[in-house]
């Protein structure tokens, strides 16, 4: 029979939760003996617990020993004092973040020698449909750790293995961009209600015209292309662009990318 491993997040946010969902979700012989933790959301915490039939700790280094990995589901901020708490207790642990820019290489220097990963998700994860980057520290994870971390990635959706460095560079590409994508959705929104459309069928008109579209760019590959055929030439849809072409849509696009990137 093959091991469950025991999971303990550490934080008990959104995507603890989303991954806590997806991992109960899964087949029997991938769940895991999951267990939360959470300092500050005592009623957060005690509905997890019930919704989800999880097991959970209001002082996570009481357990700790019991873990097969820990997941750090807590903010950035937060890590310095985590990592140092774990440093006195980590064993044989998996160790895994899930914040923004706290790769490997920072989990390393506080954890000597231990194995570690790297989740970045997006929003997209609380339907399990997330892709998700992830990378590996440089000490090698045994094979039920490997095992570990990929059914952690599986809990959320689809998954790419990047260097750290390229996942510095696309925080904003798959992590931030879908707040852009929102943004554009309520900016349709608004001035379709501004054309005297009653708000519910703005929004219903929006939510699937977003579906669809992102349906056609998964069956058919190439934006650029799905643009072109859409983009008659002399027609109203290039007009429209030529307006956004004429405004630096794309520059504005690439600076909001630098600019997230350089905050993370």
């Amino acid at each position: 029979m093959v091991k469950k491993p025991t999971i303990l997040f550490i934080g008990a946010g959104r995507m603890a939760e989303a991954m806590t969902a997806g991992l109960l979700s899964s087949h029997e012989e991938k769940q895991a003996r999951i267990i939360v933790s959470n300092r500050t959301n005592m009623m957060r915490l005690d509905r997890i617990k019930k919704q989800y039939n999880v097991e959970t700790a209001l002082n996570w280094p009481d357990v700790l020993d019991e873990a097969d990995a820990v997941v750090l589901a807590v903010p950035p901020h937060e890590h310095h004092e985590i990592l140092g708490k774990l440093r006195k207790a980590v064993s044989k642990q998996l160790i895994v973040t899930i914040a923004a820019g706290i790769g490997p290489s920072v989990l390393e220097e506080a954890l000597p020698d231990s194995a570690v990963s790297w989740i970045m998700p997006n929003t997209a994860a609380q339907i399990g449909e997330s892709i998700s980057l992830y990378c590996k520290g440089t000490a090698p994870l045994t094979e039920f750790q490997e095992g570990v971390l990929q059914t952690l990635l599986d809990s959320i959706g689809r998954s790419e293995e990047c260097t750290e460095d390229e996942i510095l560079k696309l925080t904003a590409v798959t992590g931030s961009a879908p707040a852009f994508i929102y943004l554009f959705a309520e900016i349709l929104t608004s001035k379709a209600i501004e054309y005297g459309i009653q708000e519910d069928k703005a929004e219903r008109l929006v939510k699937q015209m977003i579906s669809g579209t992102s349906a056609m760019i998964s069956q058919f590959g190439s934006p650029a292309s799905l643009r072109e055929q859409v983009t008659t030439p002399g027609g109203s849809t290039a007009e429209g662009i030529h307006v956004l072409e004429e405004a630096g849509f794309e520059d504005l696009i690439k600076k909001a990318v630098e600019a997230v990137n350089s905050k993370s």
